[in-house]
């Protein structure tokens, strides 16, 4: 009884308190009543849920027991007692209300509680956030993405910052056209903000960012071509281009097939795409050799979609070695080993499109007598080993494909004989995956000889447009369940006979609207848990750019 009466005492004093401070017309007096209201937050239950109403209420009277309030209330955040917890946290935008020099710091700890563990205080988080978001958006983004770190700011506490990451993800971009105003200043704004971030993050991270900043109204359809180089040289620091490339670093190759993904629509934009094609030329080809299976047909399926939009200069400098990787996977002669139709698909497109810009440039590399009356003709030199070999490799390209595609058009009857016969879902789906394997390199193997036809004169006509559709962009949609060919919807690469070697590699979905990699990388931006230690992160799922981090220790209100 004794204890009830202690807590009726305190709260029946903190409701005196209140009601002197609503009465007086200079609540600056009523000093005492606010430090008493400070000193109940110390405390029954009851107490402390009104002492989290009052503080915040009267605040701004009281400048000289700003510190010892807001640290009064901060600690009620934390008790607990989760009606307690809630009360304060509700409270907290009412400290930057009449005060919005509070706003960085208000934030910054609602920044912290998003870690809560109850739901409804979470909610409460989320709701303190988005009132402080619209009342002050500038300084309430820069608070927010302190915890999402750069390299001249750290973030100390991964969890925290999975949270604070999770929550600008699920609430704060949504909401762009509301709380980006004025547009133009809070858009530039962000970027920046966003531009620090991504000094370290992993692979989902970068994509969910550049989703965003690709929203924006800076650099949407309407943007300059220096806002689309701005997004191209955010992508191409991800990529690591001044870095040398080591080619046993997988992190940096499945990095860098991201981004020349993410990059090429910004190329149809008109940006440049120059540093990448040298970057491939000076780094990737020479070692092509050396780079993981699973690696090359991304890298060639990347280079054939890069190709079209290569100036001349760049095409010049690419064609030798694209005419190297050619000659490599176009044996001279029939060998009886395997071709990997698709990565030749990958270059003929590749080349036609190179010598489409430079055209002169094959008559030293293939044996052509292309004149534009420029000293580069080298029309008085003899390349006529050079034509021999180049003819000779496509007539046996052209071989192997058309026997192949008669293999194909075979296997697809055969597959419909055995649709027929299928008795059951799952022989169904095996069949139709089959067909579909078939029919996608039936595609290869057509487009191949389109392209190898304009070759065969002296003076060859290359295909400078997009007329030729390459194979994974059209493949069909697997019905089937998951297996190596058919999982997630993925191209299915090669012929159903074994006459290609790439069936298992990685691929885009069909449509080409989207990479393995980046649904891989997707997997790693959980919307509930935290993260898990670590001191260095890979592109897949964990940030990685050379640098090691802390764990924080505590909240650090203070």
């Amino acid at each position: 009884m004794a204890v009830a009466s202690d807590d009726s005492t305190d709260v029946e004093k903190l409701y005196q308190y209140g009601e002197n401070l609503n009465e007086s017309q200079d609540k600056s007096q009523n000093l005492k009543d606010y430090e008493g209201i400070i000193e109940a937050a110390k405390g029954s239950i009851k107490a402390k849920q009104l002492a989290a109403q009052l503080i915040p209420r009267f605040f701004k009277y009281f400048p000289s027991l700003s510190e010892r309030a807001i640290f009064a209330h901060f600690d009620l955040c934390e008790e607990e007692e989760l009606g307690v917890r809630v009360q304060a946290i509700r409270g907290l935008p009412l400290f930057c209300k009449d005060t919005p020099e509070y706003v960085s710091k208000i934030v910054d700890i609602l920044g912290q509680l998003l870690t809560a563990g109850e739901n409804v205080e979470r909610d409460a988080v989320h709701k303190a956030l988005l009132s402080l978001l619209r009342q002050d958006v500038k300084a309430s983004l820069t608070s927010l993405f302190k915890h999402i770190g750069s390299t001249e700011e750290p973030c100390t506490d991964e969890i925290i910052r999975e949270k604070v990451l999770c929550f600008v993800r699920d609430k704060v971009f949504p909401l762009k056209a509301e709380l980006l105003k004025p547009q133009e200043q809070m858009e530039r704004h962000i970027t920046d903000l966003v531009k620090k971030s991504l000094q370290d993050v992993t692979g989902a991270e970068f994509k969910l960012f550049m989703d965003f900043l690709r929203s924006l109204s800076l650099f949407g359809q309407k943007a300059s071509a220096e806002r689309v180089q701005e997004l191209i040289e955010i992508i191409e620091e991800q990529a690591d281009l001044d870095a040398q490339f080591d080619v046993s670093d997988g992190d940096h190759i499945d990095r860098l097939i991201s981004c020349l993904y993410m990059a090429l629509p910004l190329f149809k934009r008109g940006a440049s795409n120059s540093k990448f094609l040298n970057y491939l030329n000076k780094h990737i080809i020479p070692v092509f050799d050396k780079i993981p299976e699973e690696r090359k047909l991304d890298l060639l399926k990347n280079l054939a979609e890069f190709s079209p939009y290569a100036t001349p200069q760049d095409s010049r400098q690419l064609l030798p070695a694209v005419v190297q990787l050619l000659k490599k996977y176009v044996p001279r002669r029939r060998t009886g080993e395997e071709m990997n139709f698709t990565y030749v698909e990958c270059l003929l497109y590749t080349f036609h499109h190179l010598a489409y810009k430079t055209p002169n440039a094959t008559n030293s590399l293939c044996g052509y007598k292309i004149v534009t009356g420029q000293p580069s003709d080298r029309l008085g030199e003899d390349f006529s080993d050079y034509y021999k070999d180049f003819m000779e490799r496509l007539s046996t390209l052209e071989d192997l494909s058309r026997a192949t595609s008669k293999k194909l058009t075979q296997g697809i009857t055969e597959h419909n004989k055995a649709m027929a016969a299928a008795k059951t879902e799952e022989a169904k789906d095996i069949v139709k995956t089959q067909k579909q394997n078939a029919a996608t390199g039936l595609r290869t193997c057509n487009n191949i000889l389109a392209m190898t036809q304009p070759l065969h004169s002296k003076s060859p006509s290359f295909i400078g447009d997009q007329k030729i559709n390459l194979s994974w962009k059209k493949a069909a949609k697997p019905s089937g369940p998951p297996t190596a060919a058919s999982s997630g919807g993925k191209r299915i690469a090669g012929d159903a006979n074994g006459s290609s070697t790439n069936t298992n590699k990685r691929g885009r979905a069909a449509g080409g609207m989207q990479n393995q990699l980046v649904n891989k990388a997707l997997e790693g931006l959980s919307r509930g848990g935290g993260r898990t230690g670590g001191s260095s992160r890979a592109w897949g799922g964990q940030r990685g750019r050379g640098r090691g981090r802390g764990r924080g220790t505590g909240r650090g209100y203070r």
